[in-house]
């Protein structure tokens, strides 16, 4: 239970942020004024820079329980197979934003805000599936 408990401590984690970061992006596109774009792009580095690291505890503590106990018991379910493929999606997700991250600190950005605030939806759509597959196990 402690490798479960602290893994969900550290999916919240990851998830506040990738919450958070693309909001900045739908921000940073609408401003205008200098400084505020400067004060956006530290706010973001800082930020992906802090989410990052549960991103990787949430994955190894997860990793941890599949080889722990979950392989053996679920392996022929397809709801983990389902599951372990969202997650991927949300890696590839934090990989993007960290693109992102970059692509705005280089003023490199081509996007406009109406774009970050569908981009802001996909970790949503993520996190509600990705649990309904692991509490309600549906298939």
């Amino acid at each position: 239970m402690w490798l479960k408990a602290f893994h969900l401590i550290f999916m919240v984690s990851w998830f506040a942020g990738l919450f958070y970061l693309p909001r900045l992006f739908v921000y940073h596109a609408m401003a205008e004024d200098p400084a505020t774009r400067e004060t956006f792009k530290v706010m973001e580095r800082k930020l992906y820079r802090f989410v990052t690291p549960f991103m990787f505890l949430t994955v190894a503590f997860g990793l941890w329980m599949l080889h722990d106990y979950a392989w053996q018991a679920y392996k022929s379910q397809a709801w983990l197979h389902i599951k372990l493929a969202l997650v991927g999606l949300l890696l590839v997700y934090h990989l993007i934003c960290g693109k992102l991250v970059r692509d705005f600190a280089r003023d490199a950005n081509t996007r406009s805000h109406v774009f970050y605030r569908w981009f802001n939806e996909m970790p949503v759509l993520l996190l509600f599936s990705i649990v309904i597959l692991a509490v309600v196990k549906p298939f």
